[in-house]
């Protein structure tokens, strides 16, 4: 659970950041008045997929470890351009989906890190 909060912590973090820098936005979120960025992903999604994330860690070997935070990088950029084409996301002429991939499959590396470091510290 303490991985799932820092999951949405880092989350909201980096998209108040890169909503900032402009390079991406989303039309439809909760409460826009209020936020910049769609916290329903960030409070809700993201905690969700970094526990289910972590149950399918904890049942692999190393290298379907990797498998699994290679799987789910390169499904978040396909699931990006599902977010545009709904509507729910936009990015800039700048933004790469590749940063996407990247930026997943560090994130979700140091949520594993983490993860593994509670589980050595119980």
């Amino acid at each position: 659970m303490a991985c799932a909060v820092l999951a949405s912590l880092l989350g909201s973090y980096l998209d108040l950041y890169f909503v900032g820098k402009g390079l991406y936005q989303f039309p439809q979120r909760p409460l826009p008045e209020v936020f910049s960025i769609n916290i329903a992903f960030t409070l809700a999604g993201l905690p969700i997929l970094v526990m289910v994330v972590l149950y399918c860690l904890s049942q692999v070997n190393k290298w379907g470890k990797a498998g699994v935070i290679l799987f789910v990088s390169l499904l978040m950029p396909i699931l990006e351009k599902l977010a545009e084409e709904l509507g729910l996301f936009v990015h800039s002429e700048a933004w790469k989906h590749f940063y996407t991939f990247v930026g997943y499959l560090v994130f979700l590396t140091i949520i594993y890190r983490c993860y593994m470091w509670m589980e050595k510290h119980k």
